[in-house]
């Protein structure tokens, strides 16, 4: 009995004793969330994690500011940043054709100022003459104006020196501790917008842009807690994909494809069509003077006990009648992603054209 009650005392020193375990690392991928569906390199995860947050939080920010390159439906940029180029040697015939005709105009003003200078070479002779004449009475002028300069002159320095010491200065203790008091407050609200950015920073609540964790290798979700005014998973996605394919600025190193998820429910019928209904009517409106076509994108990761045809069937029917589909060339393409017990769901716009989605694809210069 000694033995059995010593191996109980030893088994209670590490149980929690009452108090909740810690959750350690990301939190699992649920229904009922919205955000970003993202493939990456194998065993890259969590790098690629990181990345996504600081690519998709940038694009958030150009949003929000309006501070992004502006692209048109078309996807050219308004504003392209490429300048004019020139070469080399369209600068120097430019040059040598400028040089040429300033040659000629000069030559041709010569020869009109040697016919003037000769027509006034005999009225020189006779203003000389008068000239002569009046500079002597100038420099008589000249003369005296400089010697009552010299006289005033004196008269100062000499008033100079029987000016009194100026006043002492007043100390400027007051300046001083104004200024003193205004850098204090100053650097208190620094320090207070500075802590309460942390304290936002470590609280997971109020973050906007979270990982969550789907417990398959190669795939990373980004949950997104929209605000009010907030731009949607779409919006950033779609501005993010228009942006890389006009500028072909390189932005990752371990991302492949970006979608944007904006229903997580579980992957039954019933439940598709029940929550698929908000993006129907935000998307696919019934009255409608513009159908449009559009396509099913199925893919499924750690459950093969689903019918591929049986989902894509429920979202197809989902959709009302004025809507088309068009699986060549849909302007639409309604994307459903399961992996392991969750479905995500979610709408993107020029899929073939902006390579599938691929960042990597769309910022390689091949």
């Amino acid at each position: 009995m000694a033995t059995g009650d010593q191996s109980k005392k030893r088994k209670q020193r590490y149980l929690p004793q009452n108090r909740p375990a810690k959750k350690k690392g990301a939190y699992p991928l649920k229904p009922g969330v919205q955000g970003f569906f993202i493939s990456c390199d194998g065993g890259r995860e969590y790098q690629a994690s990181q990345e996504a947050i600081n690519v998709i939080d940038s694009f958030f920010e150009e949003l929000m500011h309006g501070t992004g390159l502006k692209v048109n439906s078309s996807g050219v940029l308004e504003n392209p940043i490429n300048k004019k180029v020139t070469f080399s040697y369209s600068e120097d015939e430019d040059e040598e054709e400028d040089d040429e005709g300033n040659n000629d105009k000069e030559e041709e003003n010569k020869e009109v100022g040697d016919k003037e200078e000769v027509s006034e070479g005999g009225n020189k002779q006779v203003d000389e003459k008068e000239e002569a004449s009046e500079g002597s009475s100038e420099v008589k002028q000249v003369a005296e104006t400089e010697t009552e300069k010299d006289k005033q002159e004196e008269e100062e320095e000499k008033q100079k020196d029987v000016i009194e010491e100026p006043p002492k200065k007043k100390p400027c203790v007051e300046e001083a501790t104004a200024s003193a008091k205004v850098n204090g407050n100053a650097e208190k609200s620094i320090d207070k917008l500075i802590d309460a950015e942390l304290k936002e920073l470590g609280d997971k609540s109020k973050r906007r842009f979270m990982k969550l964790d789907p417990g398959c290798n190669g795939i990373v979700f980004i949950q997104m807690k929209r605000r009010e005014g907030d731009p949607s998973p779409k919006d950033i996605v779609q501005h993010a994909m228009t942006s890389a394919a006009a500028t072909k600025k390189h932005m990752s190193r371990f991302i492949l494809r970006i979608l944007p998820i904006e229903v997580a429910c579980y992957p039954s019928e019933e439940e598709i069509s029940r929550a698929i209904k908000p993006l129907v009517e935000q998307y696919f409106p019934v009255e409608t003077d513009n159908p449009r076509k559009f396509a099913v994108l199925y893919g499924a990761r750690a459950n093969t006990g689903l019918d591929r045809m049986k989902i894509i069937n429920t979202v197809a029917k989902s959709i009302p009648a004025p809507h088309k589909v068009d699986l060549n060339n849909p302007e639409m393409s309604i994307v459903v992603e399961i992996v392991k017990t969750v479905c995500l769901i979610g709408v993107v716009e020029k899929y073939k054209e902006l390579a599938k989605y691929n960042l990597r694809q769309l910022t390689s210069t091949k």
